[in-house]
């Protein structure tokens, strides 16, 4: 004789105790989750800087010689507040025609100076030079100083800065 399948017993105590926590898990689901999202949410958010940034006048740069101009911008990503230092070349070949390029090596991201006496960018870290328009004459940079694209308005410079 064949067995017949038996089905477990289950009370209505153990049915009210599954259906109560079921109902609380999904009641708790819709409270917390959006309690939650509101914390985390302002760490995933990411400010990416693209912005216009003026140099000051074009007369203020002498044509021939490269002139250093600093800046500082402040990103907010998530919680925390970032200031970052940014430095620019700027070389007035003509009365009208410019080269803005980063003041960074393009090998360790160095900061770069100018040396007069070279007629070149020199790298403290090591050793590197780039010609007065930013192309590499001696060392391990892979590639010529970084060029920022630039406008002249109301005889401004003004640089796009992208970043992020």
């Amino acid at each position: 004789m064949a067995k017949k399948a038996s089905s477990p017993n289950l009370s209505r105590r153990d049915f009210s105790k599954i259906v109560m926590a079921f109902l609380g898990s999904i009641m708790g689901a819709f409270v917390g989750l959006p309690i939650i999202g509101y914390i985390i949410s302002p760490a995933l958010k990411t400010q990416k800087i693209d912005d216009w940034v003026s140099l000051g006048a074009l007369d203020g740069y002498p044509i021939g010689t490269p002139k250093l101009f600093s800046f500082t911008r402040t990103k907010v990503n998530g919680w925390e507040r970032t200031t970052n230092s940014f430095g620019v070349f700027v070389l007035r070949k003509s009365a009208s025609d410019l080269v803005v390029l980063s003041n960074v090596c393009t090998h360790l991201s160095c900061r770069v100076k100018w040396i007069e006496e070279n007629q070149a960018y020199v790298c403290p870290c090591h050793d590197a030079e780039f010609g007065i328009e930013g192309k590499v004459l001696y060392g391990p940079p892979p590639r010529p100083m970084d060029e920022y694209e630039f406008k002249i308005e109301d005889g401004n410079i003004l640089i796009h800065l992208t970043e992020g």
